[in-house]
């Protein structure tokens, strides 16, 4: 029997890469999003992958949403954190509903969804939790305080909860993007892209695949003796 995997926002850009790629690779995958039914319903239907809508925002959404999974599909054996916002403005520009839409989704939503999936990974002593974070969570960017904290917050999540986890055979790892070639990226004007591929040591935007790829490293049994990880995947723009 295939291990199921739960990727939330899993039916476009980076999200869309992991689900496909993680079906590939064996998992039988289920993939939430939180508005476009009609995106998500164009992805099942070329996929084959399970979309199920829910806000991550909402703790009770996620219990509700993650029953539902479960009682269709299995128990969760991996978790793939991968739903996020922008509210960009600089500081003195923002408002506090900006600054608490993304740390509702982005950081809250972590915890949202990992939190009722914990105790099962416990109990049947194997989980693998892979969060993605943000190249601009590792060293902030302009505009992006909430987002760059929310971001940040996701990795020191990722530190405390591996130690808890690593007994009970859950490894709970971090993924960091760089600027990749999704439609929100590929949407901002040229000359900014041009801007920020100058940047880039590799001289390209990175690819969602390669991100994808990533995860389900992480997720394999090959990677058991990986936790705690934060795995950076930025071209060289920003190197730890």
């Amino acid at each position: 029997m295939s291990r199921i995997a739960l990727v939330t926002g899993g039916s476009r850009g980076i999200g869309a890469a992991v689900s496909k790629a993680l079906t590939a690779d064996g998992y039988t995958v289920a993939a939430t999003y939180s508005s476009n039914d009609q995106k998500a319903a164009a992805f099942t239907e070329e996929t084959g992958i399970k979309t199920y809508k829910w806000d991550v925002s909402n703790y009770d959404a996620c219990i509700s949403g993650i029953s539902k999974v479960e009682s269709e599909l299995g128990f969760i054996d991996v978790l793939v954190n991968n739903a996020g916002i922008t509210r960009d403005a600089p500081f003195h520009k923002m408002t506090r509903d900006q600054w608490t839409d993304v740390m509702r989704t982005n950081l809250d939503g972590v915890f949202n969804m990992t939190h009722p999936i914990w105790p099962g990974m416990r109990d049947r002593k194997f989980g693998r939790i892979i969060n993605i974070s943000s190249i601009n969570g590792q060293k902030g960017q302009f505009a992006q305080a909430n987002y760059s904290a929310a971001k940040a917050g996701d990795i020191g999540f990722t530190k405390a909860l591996a130690q808890e986890g690593a007994r009970a055979g859950i490894t709970v790892n971090v993924v960091c993007p760089g600027y990749i070639a999704t439609e929100m990226v590929m949407a901002v004007p040229e000359k900014v892209r041009d801007s920020i591929v100058a940047q880039i040591p590799v001289g390209r935007l990175g690819d969602a695949n390669e991100i994808a790829r990533c995860v389900v490293f992480l997720a394999s049994d090959e990677a058991s003796f990986i936790t705690g990880a934060t795995l950076t995947a930025n071209g060289g723009q920003y190197m730890v």
